[in-house]
């Protein structure tokens, strides 16, 4: 038997307080920025992925997990894949630093431009 009084509501904590809030968005891996500009680049152009792995003398299944962001390519394999896209490996490497730019600055606004919500995880039941 409950010792609690008839007409209280009783409430349930669905988290404990104290309790880590949900993690910011992480930053993206270099290798990922690399890829979407790899990948951007040979499509603004209107290539394939066979053409430009043959130019740049790289593997077609090497080539796509570059582009997806599935390894971490060498110097010289980065410098290769852009030259076959007529860039410099400089070019390449400044697109990239763009992209974590302008990703950092959105992740960095939509974190500060929110206000603080406080949530003390309390769930009301009738």
């Amino acid at each position: 038997m409950s010792t609690q009084a008839p007409n209280e509501a009783r409430v349930i904590p669905l988290r404990p307080s104290g309790a880590p809030a949900a993690p910011a968005p992480r930053e993206p891996l270099w290798r990922d920025l690399v890829g979407d500009v790899l990948r951007r680049e040979r499509l603004a152009q209107e290539r394939t992925l066979k053409d430009v792995s043959e130019a740049a003398r790289i593997s077609m299944p090497y080539l796509s997990e570059l582009e997806r962001g599935r390894k971490e390519a060498s110097s010289e394999i980065l410098a290769a894949a852009a030259g076959a896209l007529g860039l410099g490996l400089g070019d390449l490497l400044s697109l990239a630093q763009t992209e974590l730019t302008r990703h950092t600055r959105h992740t960095t606004v939509s974190r500060t431009s929110r206000p603080a919500q406080r949530n003390n995880g309390l769930c009301l039941a009738a």
